[in-house]
């Protein structure tokens, strides 16, 4: 059995906790056993689920790899401190708040010899399979991808383009490398209001 922690326990990390607690019969997370779950909150114990130290979780020999389910701007440093551990690491996306440091963390997962993977579990719904394939084989000529969801804490999730990084992502896996050509802001203080339109182009453009 491979040994596991999740790190955060918001709706990411207590739906890893599920998942690895009842693992699909025959899938792969059968072979993953949860060892803990890390929180700055105190939780003592999630159903069967101990909560443990950070520190603990790092030093632990039977902790083999970590789910990373915290706020966005916590990800590169909680990376960091599991691959120096010796830990394979699996982490929400985004990665990283910047591509140099993302990078850096790839590097350093190569020269642990470790797994440093992103997770992003749209990609592999059946809903999202079957618009891969409605649109294989097709040019894209124009589109729009709108999307809305609650105002979200810049300090804690970074700029808020990275709350569409999910999006992002599809367009990417859809149709290739985009070039953003322009970038608007709206803010509206007031009405705790904020929208972020991007254009993008295509290879073939």
């Amino acid at each position: 059995m491979f040994g596991t922690v999740v790190v955060g326990v918001g709706i990411a990390g207590l739906a890893r906790i599920r998942d690895l607690m009842n693992p699909m019969p025959s899938s792969p997370s059968e072979h993953l056993k949860l060892l803990g779950f890390v929180s700055r909150r105190n939780f003592g114990n999630i159903n069967e689920a101990k909560q443990i130290s950070l520190e603990d979780a790092l030093r632990s020999k039977d902790i083999h790899a970590a789910f990373i389910s915290t706020e966005n701007r916590s990800h590169e440093e909680t990376i960091r401190m599991f691959l120096e551990a010796g830990k394979h690491v699996l982490v929400e996306y985004p990665m990283a708040l910047s591509a140099k440091a993302a990078h850096e963390l790839w590097e350093m997962a190569e020269q642990k010899d470790k797994v440093l993977h992103v997770e992003h579990i749209e990609l592999l719904t059946e809903e999202y399979k079957q618009l891969k394939r409605e649109v294989a084989g097709k040019d894209l000529v124009k589109g729009t991808l709108h999307f809305t969801g609650h105002v979200l804490d810049e300090n804690k999730t970074g700029f808020p383009a990275f709350s569409g990084i999910a999006r992002l992502t599809w367009l990417i896996d859809l149709f290739g490398d985009l070039t953003v050509t322009s970038a608007t802001r709206v803010k509206q203080k007031d009405k705790n209001y904020s929208r972020m339109t991007v254009h993008f182009q295509t290879a073939n453009k």
